[in-house]
């Protein structure tokens, strides 16, 4: 019980921090110095590091191919939810964890397009020679979300420790090198990784405490 109060705590409390952070992303040290003039916040920080660690290709290639990991854990966890459902014919006797985490899905979309609509800054390097939305980044909150879900699933449902303790390794590996690797890529600006990881952190605390509260 403690540790459901910590998890919801933890979750609230980072919540928050995204919140005040991103205020700063969009008011504090505002220049003129992205991609077209446009401006970005906490300017001598998140240039610093993009000049710093620069623009890679290839990382840029590789979490392109990696992101796509999240979306087939998304579309297998959404087709265990559909063959309950179809197979109980109810709703409300598809697995609850599966069940909240269908509504979790939906509240990182909306998340997602929240920040589409509502621009915070845009990305330091044009994408495809297109200026898009940079604030917090989505390949960052993808991971986080999904795999660190996937992870609490397969600790859940994988009985073997061997097995266990594999698909953790692999599925924290993936999350990390995308995350990193977004962020080596050059195609966001430094506070966009950290926005996104606050973020995804709270939700999947969140989600943590939901399923076994």
């Amino acid at each position: 019980m403690e540790d459901q109060k910590m998890k919801k705590k933890i979750s609230i409390s980072l919540l928050f921090l995204f919140v005040i952070f991103t205020i700063g992303a969009k008011f504090l040290d505002v220049q003129s110095l992205g991609v077209n003039n446009t401006e970005i916040g906490f300017a001598t920080l998140n240039v610093f590091m993009h000049s710093f660690l620069g623009v890679n290709k290839s990382w840029y290639n590789i979490t392109e191919v990696l992101g796509i990991v999240p979306i087939i854990i998304a579309i297998f966890f959404a087709g265990i939810g559909a063959y309950q459902l179809i197979k109980r014919k109810s709703i409300f006797k598809i697995d609850r964890d599966i069940l909240v985490l269908g509504v979790f899905y939906i509240v990182v979309a909306i998340s997602y397009l929240v920040f589409e609509v509502v621009v915070i800054n845009y990305r330091p390097v044009l994408v495809d020679g297109v200026l898009e939305a940079s604030y917090p980044s989505s390949h960052t909150i993808l991971a986080i979300c999904i795999i660190g879900t996937a992870i609490i699933q397969a600790n859940k449902r994988i009985d073997n420790d061997k097995i266990k303790k594999f698909v953790d390794f692999v599925l924290a590996l993936v999350m990390i090198l995308i995350v990193v690797g977004r962020l080596l890529s050059g195609v966001h600006w430094f506070t966009d990784i950290i926005g996104g990881t606050i973020l995804s952190i709270s939700f999947v605390m969140f989600y943590s405490y939901a399923v076994d509260c």
